[in-house]
């Protein structure tokens, strides 16, 4: 049993499905899962994904709404909440997309998966849709971090902190990995 397996099985809602973009990550590289601004996780207001105990990775302030899959791989976890999701790539990569900061607390409000544990997805599938005004007006910050759970080196940012980013463009890639 995995992490993944821990943190529950997949669930899908009824919702209009958006578009796949195109993108294709290159081995070890992770891209953008939404539109906004690139973060170190280091500046994220969560101390688990800051202090990296989640794996190496960066963040996004988001300006859409969509999550699409940072890397081609196998839906290994779809928490009920809807605020976390965890794919596992080709090549090995544990790569966790969590929506917010404690959202965990808005139980599922605002958000709705696409995917359910099991499904196979390529880079730039449409994952969750989740609603930002709702994580703001709960109180919450609504940074999307992305961390590689199984990795040993670190993120090298494919772009600079403050930088622009869209959806399905490099974020990062793991030191090492190629």
């Amino acid at each position: 049993m995995g992490i993944f397996d821990r943190l529950s099985r997949g669930r899908r809602t009824a919702t209009e499905v958006p578009r796949a973009i195109s993108a294709s990550a290159e081995p070890g590289g992770v891209l953008a899962p939404v539109d906004g601004v690139a973060t170190p996780l280091s500046q994220v207001s969560d101390p688990v994904f800051a202090q990296g105990m989640l794996g190496p990775g960066m963040a996004v302030k988001p300006s859409g709404n969509v999550i699409y899959a940072p890397v081609a791989g196998t839906v290994t976890s779809a928490v009920d909440t809807g605020h976390a999701l965890g794919l596992t790539s080709g090549d090995g990569m544990e790569v966790l997309i969590h929506i917010g900061v404690d959202t965990v607390e808005m139980r599922g409000d605002g958000f709705n998966v696409l995917v359910e544990k099991g499904d196979h997805v390529e880079a730039g599938a449409p994952l969750i849709t989740f609603d930002v005004e709702k994580i703001r007006a709960a109180g919450h910050d609504d940074m999307v971090m992305v961390s590689v759970m199984n990795a040993s080196g670190k993120a090298m940012p494919a772009v600079a902190a403050g930088v622009r980013v869209r959806a399905g463009e490099p974020l990062f890639s793991l030191e090492g990995r190629a």
